[in-house]
């Protein structure tokens, strides 16, 4: 496979060539721990997931259509309203809730 090669518009060379002198590295901010924080943690050059761990029985996104009233009611109740409507139907359904 050929891929055709683009002019970067700089001299790499003279990039290359050139060597930081102690002045310049006057120029270089202090790191902050907002910079640290904003970085990537690695273990053994992997990657490190940060967050929630990803669950063994994830949910599934689906469309349904329920009336105004009924959404109007799950939603008073502030966030967590969608678990609630899962809840509800888990009772109505008489399905066991799953731990976890």
């Amino acid at each position: 496979m050929t891929a055709k090669k683009r002019a970067s518009g700089s001299d790499l060379a003279k990039i290359d060539a050139h060597e930081i002198t102690p002045e310049e590295y006057e120029e270089i901010p202090e790191l902050t721990d907002e910079d640290f924080a904003r970085g990537e943690w690695h273990i053994g050059g992997v990657p490190v997931r940060r967050g929630r761990p990803k669950s063994d029985a994830p949910k599934e996104a689906v469309n349904i259509r329920l009336d105004p009233d009924v959404l109007d009611h799950f939603r008073a109740g502030g966030p967590g309203w969608q678990s609630r409507i899962n809840t509800a139907l888990r009772k109505a359904a008489k399905l066991k809730a799953k731990a976890g």
